[in-house]
């Protein structure tokens, strides 16, 4: 779409500059191969008090990623734009695979909401700043050339219609017992 086209070399021509681009690299390897995800759910896993919050975060993650990497991403094949955008110029290293949904973003919104939805209301504010870092991993891929806005808008909305599918699933066996224990 030429709006695409047009919002990338935008970004490219009047956003980057020396200052923001180590930033935003910095946030898009946050959320390279979900590492970054992966180890929140992990160490929410690992402290018992917020194990049913890592579990709830890591079966959203596990979920929208099939979803992301397992099926759309190979049926749709979408070429990545800087490689269909002439004068589009990739800041960050060359990704693997194809280009919708965007990965981060699904990877990133998945866990951001999950946790966020089963936080108490005095807890958040931790909830708020994941989905922060979780919007600047996803502006990050825009920013750095790897993905079109429509493949991160689509990747926003898979992780977090992912992360409520499974809290709606999953809340009542896992979270009400240990909510009234440990009050998260």
């Amino acid at each position: 779409m030429a709006w695409e086209e047009a919002f990338l070399l935008f970004l490219q021509n009047n956003v980057r500059t020396d200052f923001f681009d180590p930033i935003m690299q910095f946030f898009s390897f946050l959320g390279d191969f979900g590492w970054f995800w992966i180890l929140i759910c992990a160490i929410l896993i690992i402290y018992k008090p917020t194990r049913p919050i890592g579990i709830i975060a890591a079966v959203s993650l596990l979920v929208s990623a099939c979803i992301c990497n397992g099926i759309l991403k190979p049926v749709i094949n979408r070429t990545r734009p800087y490689v269909a955008i002439e004068g589009l110029e990739l800041i960050t290293k060359i990704p693997y695979d194809s280009s919708f949904p965007s990965g981060h973003s699904n990877a990133s919104f998945a866990v951001a909401c999950a946790v966020t939805w089963c936080l108490s209301k005095n807890k958040k504010w931790i909830g708020v700043i994941l989905i922060v870092v979780a919007a600047l991993i996803a502006f990050s891929r825009l920013y750095v050339g790897a993905h079109y806005p429509t493949d991160v808008i689509a990747g926003v909305v898979l992780g977090t219609s992912s992360s409520i599918f499974v809290f709606l699933l999953l809340r009542k066996k896992i979270i009400k017992p240990v909510v009234t224990t440990y009050s998260l």
